[in-house]
């Protein structure tokens, strides 16, 4: 059989293997979604939709105008941005937002510059384009630095990818790193793609975006998905000039036609509505972070403060991954996420409370025990 050299490139997910080798007891602490339940009002929204048969046709393809304003109307509240509706998609996940901006603006050959570790669908959508990804390695701390990006740009760089808080390590970038990361897509003409999925899970200092210092050069991408605990819903959007969403929308249409009716009756809802369930939610994992910090603490495992998403990404010796899924706990080998990720484990905070004390319990016993 033949099949196209760029999905050639494409590799199976690590944390696949992690799950598939993981007992039916075990405690899951590799997810990367909430536990959550999407609030009430969401799927009573989404049902009312769907019994008034308001969800039977193909909305337009940026999606119903009520959506994307409420999605304007958040980030002008939230953020203090002005977003046209017109300047937004709303797309099947963030996952399509993230294809869209490639695939418009990212030729076959040309690179993008990817955060490493970074999530792993970065390297596997810039492979399916055709074209290259480029490891930035992070700081100390975690995060970027601008003036990393900056040196790492070159003829043939067309874009590159930001992600805060970021996935796999927690990390939240600063107002300067931000607003130095707009100041490099201006003067170098290169595309600043911001992933900004958990932007409300932010518990150290606050969530800046580049979009906030430039409008022309950046593309903004987000979804309902962790903040309303709406993963399920496919439910994503990109926000950015006119002229960039006059051309996503042309890939869009070829795609997936719209954003599933129903999810956006839904999303509406989720972002008009009441917004107490996601501070309970972000609340209650911060909770989670300073539980599973403690842990590792006793255990004298180090790791950089994780300031936002559900994620800590400590140092880990080498056999430790494979001896905590030995007594059933998940997590997720550091090498999932890039070459820079060797000798770390990503830890997701997305279960009880009590089930993360059981879960430490097991790890700080596999420590001890066989890395003491």
């Amino acid at each position: 059989m033949q099949f196209a050299d760029s999905v050639k490139q494409v590799t199976a997910s690590a944390i696949r293997d992690v799950f598939e080798a993981a007992s039916d007891d075990a405690i899951n602490l590799g997810l990367g979604q909430p536990d959550f339940s999407s609030p009430e009002h969401v799927r009573t929204a989404a049902a009312e939709a769907v019994t008034a048969g308001d969800a039977d046709a193909y909305t337009n393809n940026p999606g119903y105008r009520s959506l994307r304003a409420a999605i304007a109307r958040r980030y002008r509240d939230d953020r203090g941005l002005r977003v046209d509706p017109d300047e937004i998609i709303a797309t099947v996940g963030a996952t399509e937002a993230l294809y869209l901006a490639l695939k418009t603006h990212v030729n076959p050959g040309e690179k993008v510059l990817v955060p490493d570790p970074g999530f792993l669908a970065y390297r596997q959508q810039i492979n399916l384009i055709g074209a290259t990804p480029v490891s930035v390695p992070r700081r100390g701390d975690q995060t970027v630095a601008p003036e990393q990006i900056a040196e790492a740009i070159d003829e043939d760089t067309a874009a590159f990818i930001i992600n805060s808080p970021n996935n796999p390590t927690g990390a939240v970038q600063s107002r300067a790193d931000m607003e130095a990361f707009a100041e490099i897509a201006a003067e170098e003409d290169v595309l600043c793609i911001t992933d900004e999925v958990y932007e409300y899970f932010v518990f150290d200092g606050e969530h800046h975006s580049p979009y906030a210092f430039d409008t022309e050069n950046v593309v903004l991408v987000s979804a309902a998905s962790k903040t309303y605990s709406m993963t399920g819903w496919r439910l994503g959007w990109v926000i950015g000039a006119q002229d960039r969403i006059d051309q996503m929308v042309q890939v869009h249409q070829f795609i997936d036609t719209c954003a599933t009716a129903a999810s956006q009756h839904a999303a509406e809802a989720a972002l008009s509505g009441p917004q107490a369930p996601v501070e309970e939610m972000v609340a209650a994992f911060e909770r989670r972070r300073d539980i599973v910090l403690d842990g590792l603490d006793d255990m004298g495992i180090p790791y950089s403060q994780p300031g936002g998403a559900f994620y800590v990404f400590p140092e880990v010796p080498g056999g430790w991954v494979d001896a905590v899924l030995d007594a059933d706990v998940v997590v997720v080998p550091g090498h999932a996420f890039g070459a820079h990720g060797e000798g770390h484990a990503r830890i997701s905070y997305v279960r009880g409370a009590e089930q993360l004390k059981e879960a430490i319990e097991r790890m700080h016993a596999v420590t001890t025990s066989q890395f003491a």
